[in-house]
Parts: C-alpha cells; structure tokens; sequence
C-alpha cells in the first residue's frame, strides 16, 4: 500500500474514491504537521516498497480511518465485518463495541484500574472529548513509525513507536515542552488484499498518560473549548 495525492504515507484519503467519504469532523483530515513531525523525529528511513514500509503505511491508513471516518461504508484498509481490536490480552472487540466504548482513543486506553485513580477514563470519554484531549495535548500531532517486522503477511507481527511534545495542556495539567512516547507491539492479521482483519496490540498506556501529567495543575477548560471550536484542530490528525 502506498500513499495517494496529498500524503505520501495514507492510502483512502483523498481522490475520486473518497469524494463521497463521510468525515467524521466534516472534512478530510490535514497530516501536513504530523507528517513533518515524523519526518523530524522518527529513528528509522526505511527503503520504498520494503516490508517495514508497506507496514507502516498501513497501520497509519488504518488509524486515519479509524479515527476519521464515520460511516463504515467508507474504510477500506479493513474488513469491518471480521474486524477486532484487543488490547494486552483483553477481550476482543468488533466495530458494534468499539462504537459503544466511545471510539476514539477509548479503545486504545481501556483500563482496570479503579474509577478514582483514572485519570483518563475511556469509560466516560466520547469520541469528540477523547479526540479533543489528544489534539489540544499535542498540537502537533502523534508520529507514529514501525520500529520492526519480525513477521510479515498474513499474519504481521511489528513494534512501533508513538510519540508527540506535551504543547498544550491535558486533563488540568500544565504542557511541559518535553517529549512523550511509548513503544508497543502489534499484531495485523490480514487478507490477500491486505484489509485487515484482527488486531492485538501490546503496550503500557502508562507510558503515554504520565509524560502528559508532569507539568503542573492548572484550569484547562478554556483551552478546551477553544480546540473544540477550532476548524484547524477538528482535522488534524
């Protein structure tokens, strides 16, 4: 899978096929920022055509329209009637239970821990709440890039890298400037035409939520709102 007109690392996002997509934020959605933040910030180049980098433009077409893209109708990168997403061993989830999680980055930050101790809650948070937090937490996006291969299709087995800067603030915490990250490993099951089927991913979201809460307390609401009514935000990816 390769990019199209207008991202070189996203398929399914602009071109005649997507002239009828129905985006989640009302448009599509703008990757110039993110993408020069990977190009500054990521450890690794891979050759074009590789393995490594027909993986990682998967799994950033993937997240685009996981997160962009309302009507199943539209996604391409999976079969959403096979589709599940599980997190360190939990159960899995189909599309149907990932819509009543909330979407968003909910999934992606399911916990065990007791309700008083969360800071973030996927359990209270909506697709809108969720994704406003991230964006206004980092302005410019979250990189992504695929760290290894160790298996290739049908069944992909990688590790990744996902990392941003504490910019702005995040749960009434002060941005810091510093650098957040976390590493993981995934697994893709997919088809003869690479749609994907099954997902398994392995990381500590602990990781990713203690390099947003070091800066100090503050009242973020106002922060809040203004990324709420931001055009700019609202696509970003």
């Amino acid at each position: 899978m390769s990019g199209v007109e207008g991202d070189k690392y996203r398929s399914y996002l602009h071109g005649e096929g997507e002239l009828n997509t129905t985006w989640r934020w009302g448009a599509a959605p703008n990757y110039d920022i993110v993408n020069k933040l990977f190009e500054e910030g990521r450890t690794k180049v891979w050759p074009p055509g590789s393995l490594e980098e027909k993986v990682q433009n998967l799994v950033k077409t993937w997240e685009m329209e996981l997160f962009h893209k309302a009507a199943l109708d539209d996604v391409k990168s999976m079969d959403f009637n096979k589709f599940t997403f599980s997190l360190n061993g939990r159960k899995a989830l189909d599309m149907m239970e990932i819509k009543k999680l909330g979407g968003g980055y909910n999934p992606h930050l399911q916990t065990s821990l007791p309700e008083e101790y969360r800071i973030y809650d996927p359990e209270k948070e909506t697709t809108e709440s969720s994704h406003r937090a991230f964006l206004t937490a980092f302005p410019r996006g979250f990189a992504l890039e695929v760290l290894k291969v160790y298996a290739g299709p049908p069944e992909i087995v990688y590790k990744f890298r996902h990392w941003g800067y504490s910019e702005g603030p995040f749960k009434g915490h002060a941005p810091t400037g510093d650098l957040v990250e976390f590493y993981g490993m995934a697994i893709f099951q997919v088809d003869e035409d690479m749609k994907i089927g099954r997902t398994e991913f392995f990381y500590d979201r602990g990781e990713l939520l203690a390099g947003l809460l070091k800066g100090a307390a503050i009242d973020d609401s106002s922060a809040m709102e203004a990324a709420s009514k931001c055009p700019i935000l609202r696509k970003t990816g």
